[in-house]
């Protein structure tokens, strides 16, 4: 679509710097276009506060709020953790949110009989190819604008100056100027004291953590956790029946306080160059250390190497904005075919940013103390004669043909 045709856009809002200055400058290259913003809750709870006098004021003509958060859990979350995917470490905690977010604005955008839809992210991150194909899934005609791609401003400095010669109120100064993504699994930080690898995160430094506290803050009594899944899926923790979206956010209170959770990694970004962020993702450590303690008793050694094979397969799709694809989806199929057994209950000791394995229990526990004790069993030891005989016999054969031995 020409420029001057577009009157209509949809905006990704989240009232963030890069958002807010959004407005203003749609308004301003967009042929005084109507900018509708769509702030998307996938959790991040008193960040959505003011948003919507914010945003009329800045210029947008309306401002829809979506609680994302339920299926943002269930149909994102809960499927990826399950796979045990990561990407490099990362629990995803980005990736996952921005397909969810991406289908909701395409859904809006199709309601409002939008021009085009536009979004806030860099041309140097991830985030604007995982908009950018959940908007070609669901609106595959409709025309996208990503300003950081057209616009004269190089630095989030400059960006700062923008919305002070346009009156739009910020909640960050140049010193706390953090790129960060909150959500109920994670907060990342980027930029500042970070862009130096040599730089260590200044985790005890008031403020900085917002999830929880370093280890070295943390309680020096460990705290115990017993969650409860069915089918892969989390149930109850401590005893009690909760959906995943409250046991996560229970979780991360408990990680939070204890430490857990916190990583500082160099990624691999999908457009080439190489990142250093600080995670936190309190509640989602724990959820996935507990799902894989569990998985060591219901998983038979084939399937569950398969499967941890794959899962790095599904890291990358997600974290790389494919979501939906036919592959990610066939990759789900299977992962569900896995979960049919993953029943029963995890308890860990959580100390110090450390969390230690304090027992496990599943009614479809493949494991066998008879089997596998020290002590007297029905295991018949001398079995092990033609396992390895047969076992060896390419090497032994190999051996021969080398002239090996006598």
């Amino acid at each position: 679509m020409k420029k001057e045709d577009i009157k209509k856009v949809v905006l990704a809002y989240s009232g963030g710097l890069d958002t807010s200055i959004i407005i203003p400058w749609l308004k301003e290259n967009y042929n005084n276009c109507e900018v509708i913003a769509v702030a998307a809750n996938v959790g991040q709870a008193d960040e959505l506060d003011g948003l919507e006098e914010k945003a009329l004021k800045t210029g947008a003509s309306k401002l829809y709020v979506l609680d994302l958060t339920d299926d943002y859990v269930d149909n994102y979350i809960i499927p990826t953790m399950k796979a045990g995917a990561l990407y490099e470490e990362y629990l995803l905690g980005t990736s996952h949110a921005r397909p969810c977010i991406a289908k909701a604005m395409a859904e809006i955008a199709i309601k409002e009989g939008a021009d085009a839809i536009a979004h806030g992210c860099t041309g140097k991150g991830n985030d604007q190819v995982r908009f950018e194909l959940g908007f070609k899934h669901f609106c595959p005609n409709m025309t996208i604008i990503a300003p950081w791609r057209e616009w004269d401003i190089k630095s989030r400095e400059e960006e700062i100056d923008y919305a002070e010669a346009h009156n739009v109120p910020l909640k960050i100064n140049r010193e706390t100027n953090y790129s960060k993504d909150k959500n109920l699994w994670h907060l990342s930080h980027e930029g500042l004291d970070l862009e130096d690898t040599g730089n260590e995160p200044m985790y005890e430094k008031k403020g900085f953590l917002e999830m929880g506290v370093s280890p070295i803050d943390a309680p020096d009594k460990p705290t115990y956790v017993e969650l409860e899944f069915e089918k892969g899926i989390p149930t109850a923790l401590d005893g009690k029946k909760m959906s995943a979206k409250e046991i996560i956010l229970k979780l991360n209170e408990l990680g939070g306080a204890n430490g857990i959770g916190i990583l500082d990694i160099v990624e691999n970004r999908l457009v080439g160059m190489k990142c250093r962020g600080v995670y936190e993702t309190p509640g989602g450590a724990i959820l996935y250390k507990a799902h894989s303690v569990l998985e060591t008793l219901c998983l038979d050694k084939i399937t569950m190497h398969e499967k941890q094979k794959l899962s790095i397969t599904f890291g990358e799709l997600v974290y790389n904005g494919q979501w939906f694809t036919p592959l990610r989806e066939a990759l789900s199929a299977f992962v569900d075919k896995t979960q049919e057994k993953v029943t029963g209950k995890v308890r860990l000791k959580l100390y110090k940013g450390n969390m230690i394995n304090a027992g496990v229990w599943s009614p479809y526990s493949l494991y066998s103390e008879e089997i596998a004790t020290f002590g007297e069993s029905d295991y018949n030891q001398k079995d092990a004669d033609g396992f390895i005989n047969l076992f060896g016999l390419p090497i032994k054969v190999q051996a021969i043909v080398d002239g090996k031995g006598k």
